[in-house]
């Protein structure tokens, strides 16, 4: 037992990429909660990358901007990399209006743009005719 409460934030496991995303209501202890499990898990499963959908929150103060650069920092020194994605465009203005700077976490535009930052790619998608079989 580890004597945290769990966050209640899902983190999946996509091969070594841990995926996860952020609620709009992130409160001081679910942030932290979620920051001890997400850096036992990257220590745990060995991951290499991590991809935190934040496509959800409205709002960013600076206690979870703050969360966001450590959390970045500690997988760093475990070995992974972190990309941050799905920023809204009203989050990011409001972000820099209040000079608030995401220092050493990297951002990409959506989940697909951050997973391929990853090293993550679509598989190509087979000929229609070769699906059913009926390709000549």
């Amino acid at each position: 037992m580890t004597g945290h409460r769990s966050p209640g934030v899902p983190i999946l496991r996509l091969g070594d990429v841990l995926v996860t995303g952020l609620l709009n209501e992130l409160d001081d202890r679910t942030a932290i909660a979620f920051t001890e499990e997400l850096t036992e898990r990257i220590s745990a499963e060995g991951a290499r990358g991590v991809l935190i959908d934040i496509s959800r929150l409205e709002v960013i103060d600076s206690f979870v901007a703050r969360t966001l650069m450590e959390l970045t920092t500690v997988a760093r020194l475990l070995g992974a990399r972190v990309i941050v994605a799905g920023m809204r465009p009203p989050v990011a203005i409001t972000l820099v209006e209040l000079g608030i700077e995401l220092v050493g976490v990297e951002t990409a535009l959506n989940p697909e743009q951050g997973m391929a930052a990853l090293g993550w790619r679509q598989a190509p998608q087979p000929l229609e005719g070769a699906r059913r079989g009926t390709a000549r």
